[in-house]
């Protein structure tokens, strides 16, 4: 083992801890919190503070199985997926880490559209405007190219950076908003009816957006130096980060639309509201900054995930190219016509295949093969080949369990109170069981 390892595979609690708070200390929680804005203050609330932590048990899981087994999360789909099966789910991984990139993008591309506004008049670039938005995502297309190419070392340095400079800004903004406006207005008011959010939908845009943590969080435990910094420490941290900042995202959002008598789901984001609140150019600054940083570690684990699947392409090529794509990604926005519809629809999409994904592989390994992997089989050999790498019955509980998303989503009463995530990924979970009772690996 490489001194570079040994260190990484000394993380403790404090370190795990650390880590999983500043997952979600950026802007994309932020503004996560501002999407739920749409139920109110006290609906927003709600669905932060139990749809996220129940997320994170699963965290805690995936956590205790590469603190167990000593594999990334990619790797530990290979028992369940099959050898060749486990490129699905890396697959998978490449396009969500670059879509995370893609919305991350957009919001910082909103903060350049403003300071050009504030640069050279609304004349000439309008706040969140075509021009301004447009060249802002070229600009920062560019930052990322310049943050994945300067290494992993520099690139945690960006991100410890960034992490403060948000955590001030939330700070900032919160002191501005309680100041400006009675936290009775804020928890009074309620969204016009057109732009509410049904409850249930909320529901599984907000645990898709958590999830998605969920298939890296094996990439960090696999070095944890104990059980609790394996799963305690994800959760906590990740718990802790999550109610900050889309509280405050919620919060800002909601003081914004009290203050100006305008609430807008697609201006929920964290550049238009500090515009709102009167923050200034270097509140827009750092938003766009820690807009790079938060992509920097996206864009490194799809361009790993990509690596993966084409081992003959070298990692920096690979960084590259899902950076090129993710920078293509943020304009889909302007094709479609409008972010929060597509940021919804992401997220849906997130929550159909990862879901399922993740059940499959929780019920494979503490249900199905009784956390009996065998790592020394997980690159070669016979023990995971199933039917020509693939097992196939996972692939098929995967396909039946995202037509079962897609149907419960067509449902008044599910959409309207408890989404259809959950009650997917328990049927993923059920249906792979008993599929799998008297599966007898192929070889």
């Amino acid at each position: 083992m490489d001194a570079s390892k040994r260190h990484v595979a000394a993380m403790g609690f404090w370190d795990q801890l650390a880590t999983w708070i500043g997952a979600n200390a950026n802007n994309g929680t932020w503004y996560m919190g501002g999407v739920l804005a749409a139920l109110g203050f006290a609906g927003a609330l709600g669905v932060i503070l139990i749809s996220g932590p129940l997320a994170y048990v699963f965290l805690a899981l995936v956590g205790y199985m590469g603190y167990r087994v000593r594999a990334s999360t990619m790797n530990l789909m290979r028992p369940a997926f099959g050898l060749r099966g486990s490129i699905g789910p890396s697959l998978i991984n490449v396009i969500q880490f670059m879509g995370w990139a893609a919305v991350n993008t957009y919001i910082a591309a909103i903060s350049v559209s403003y300071l050009l506004s504030q640069l050279f008049g609304p004349a000439h670039f309008k706040p969140g405007g075509l021009a301004g938005m447009l060249i802002g995502v070229g600009v920062m297309g560019v930052l990322h190219l310049i943050s994945i190419s300067l290494g992993q070392r520099s690139i945690r340095l960006i991100e410890r950076i960034g992490m403060i400079l948000v955590i001030l800004l939330v700070v900032w903004e919160t002191i501005v908003v309680l100041q400006e406006v009675p936290l009775s207005k804020i928890m009074a008011w309620q969204a016009p009816q057109a732009a509410r959010l049904p409850f249930g939908k909320a529901i599984d845009v907000f645990a898709a957006f958590n999830l998605a943590w969920v298939t890296a969080g094996a990439d960090f435990t696999r070095f944890a130096s104990k059980k609790s910094a394996a799963t305690t420490a994800p959760f906590i941290g990740a718990t802790l980060g999550l109610y900050w900042f889309a509280i405050v995202g919620a919060l800002t959002t909601i003081a914004a639309a009290v203050w100006t008598h305008v609430f807008d789901p697609n201006s929920s984001d964290p550049s238009t509201v500090a515009a709102k609140l009167g923050l200034g150019i270097l509140a827009l600054v750092v938003i766009m900054l820690t807009s790079t940083t938060a992509n920097a570690v996206n864009l490194m684990a799809a361009g790993s995930a990509l690596n993966n699947i084409v081992p003959k392409l070298k990692l920096t090529p690979s960084l590259w190219l899902v950076t090129i794509l993710a920078t293509l990604m943020s304009f889909i926005p302007f094709i479609v016509g409008g972010f929060i519809e597509t940021f919804i629809w992401f997220l849906d999409l997130i929550g159909m295949v990862l879901g399922p994904e993740i059940a499959i592989l929780l019920a494979d390994f503490f249900i199905v093969q009784k956390q009996n992997y065998d790592r020394t089989a997980f690159n070669q050999g016979r023990t995971y080949w199933y039917t020509s790498g693939f097992n196939l019955r996972a692939y098929l509980v995967w396909g039946l369990s995202m037509g079962c998303y897609f149907v419960l989503q067509q449902v008044p009463i599910i959409v309207a109170t408890v989404g259809s995530n959950w009650l997917t990924m328990i049927f993923a979970a059920v249906v792979y069981v008993l599929v799998s009772r008297n599966q007898t690996k192929m070889l």
